[in-house]
């Protein structure tokens, strides 16, 4: 998983100002796959977020994670881009433990506004909520067994 965040660090290295990393966070966001319709909803919707957004989870056959997420302000869409490329597919034990180290290193939260920063942290919070209810049933079908 570290691996991942080491590729977004670097990748984010190349740009000297935060206008052009803004454009390479809207150009993420763009490259998100589209949410179901039936998942943008108030019940799937982040509270905390200035702007609107959404995220799902799902557990697939292997017992990973899998996220899919939108946002209607498109800087929010290519934050929640980096949390899914560095969270989707991992158990949700893996979800829970790991630090996302990369959002200081490429001085994300440094650049946020403070309500964009609640943004990101109620976002960071959902996609652990997600991860522990997951771990939490996972729990449960090995002590029924």
């Amino acid at each position: 998983m570290d691996t991942i965040q080491e590729e977004i660090i670097e990748e984010f290295s190349v740009f000297d100002d935060w206008l052009d990393r803004y454009d390479y966070l809207i150009g993420l966001g763009g490259q998100l796959p589209p949410i179901s319709p039936e998942h943008r909803t108030e019940q799937y919707q982040i509270s905390g977020c200035q702007s609107r957004v959404w995220v799902d989870s799902r557990l697939d056959s292997e017992g990973l994670v899998r996220f899919s997420a939108d946002s209607d302000a498109i800087i929010t869409k290519g934050i929640i881009a980096l949390l899914i490329r560095v969270l989707d597919g991992r158990t949700p034990q893996q979800i829970i433990d790991t630090d996302l180290y990369f959002i200081d290193a490429i001085g994300l939260s440094a650049n946020l506004s403070p309500t964009r920063a609640n943004g990101l942290a109620a976002m960071v919070k959902q996609m652990r909520l997600y991860a522990l209810a997951f771990a939490s049933r996972e729990d449960h079908k090995n002590t029924d067994a």
